[in-house]
């Protein structure tokens, strides 16, 4: 297939991209994947207020009562876009289809970075500065439930850490640590000089931690306070791409604002544009270990 410009990514490109954003974002790891609506949707946390009742013969029946809180999730639209020689145009399709995979593989590691640093901290992947668009949907907003970061003893960071979140009566599916707080754990010792950790020995990441699903990833503290941010996200946090991802082949002009004329540079311009949305349920269903306040 020759590509031109608006076309979408093909239905294989596009699933190998999903995949591949899945294996390099901890927020993809750790949760569930769904496809998103092009104009939003609202999801519903559904609460029982009480336990049951035990009611006698003849015994009169109470209300258990529930709570329903709706999250919207509203895609916001990403995109990336990289010059490349107009060889590009005149290549044949099985060399244009290499190039297309490349560019593929390479915005997927975007994409994946790009989520969690949306969803983390809130802001612009690129600028690094808060997102307007993205306001108050982050986790750095919205959970306000911290730990502060204790270099020599990060395992009672994250025991204390669970009991925030557990004394809320919820659960904890999963988390996401900066690598230096996995190093702090390697060199963690019992009496007799083992590690306490030995499989986050030499800067590994092994996927999980004591059974808790766990994923190392310097997003998350990419220049924010965080150390590490753990709870529900199994069922209190929801995000996913909507279905079509246009990929556009531009041959004139400036796309990039660069001040370089496409034809003057003998360039053409990739572009590939995604639509993105995500909810966060119950900020009381996350903790976070964070950077120690300055005393002074």
């Amino acid at each position: 297939m020759t590509t031109s410009k608006g076309n979408l990514f093909e239905p294989t490109l596009v699933t190998d991209l999903i995949d591949k954003v899945k294996g390099r974002s901890s927020l993809a790891l750790l949760s569930g994947q769904k496809p998103v609506q092009f104009n939003g949707q609202k999801e519903f946390t559904f609460t029982m207020d009480n336990d049951i009742d035990i009611v006698a013969e003849n015994g009169k029946k109470t209300e258990g009562g529930v709570s329903l809180a709706p999250v919207t999730i509203v895609p916001l639209k990403v995109e990336y876009g990289a010059r490349v020689s107009d060889e590009f145009m005149y290549a044949s399709d099985e060399e244009k289809i290499d190039i297309l995979r490349s560019f593929n593989d390479g915005y997927a590691k975007k994409l994946a970075r790009g989520l969690d640093l949306m969803v983390f901290h809130g802001i612009n992947p690129r600028t690094k500065e808060a997102s307007t668009i993205i306001g108050d949907n982050s986790l750095d907003k919205k959970v306000t439930q911290t730990v502060e970061f204790n270099e020599k003893d990060p395992d009672k960071n994250i025991e204390d850490a669970v009991k925030l979140v557990q004394g809320s009566d919820n659960l904890i599916t999963g988390m996401a640590i900066d690598s230096q707080f996995s190093s702090a754990l390697a060199q963690m010792r019992d009496g007799n000089n083992n590690r306490l950790f030995p499989t986050l020995a030499w800067g590994a990441n092994p996927g999980s931690i004591n059974g808790l699903q766990t994923d190392i990833n310097n997003t998350v503290s990419a220049g924010s306070d965080d150390y590490a941010i753990l709870g529900d996200f199994t069922n209190m946090f929801q995000w996913g791409f909507s279905k079509q991802i246009p990929m556009d082949v531009i041959q004139y002009g400036d796309p990039d604002n660069s001040g370089k004329d496409l034809k003057g540079y003998n360039q053409v311009y990739l572009r590939s544009e995604t639509y993105l949305g995500w909810g966060i349920m119950d900020g009381a269903s996350f903790a976070r270990v964070i950077k120690p306040t300055t005393e002074g």
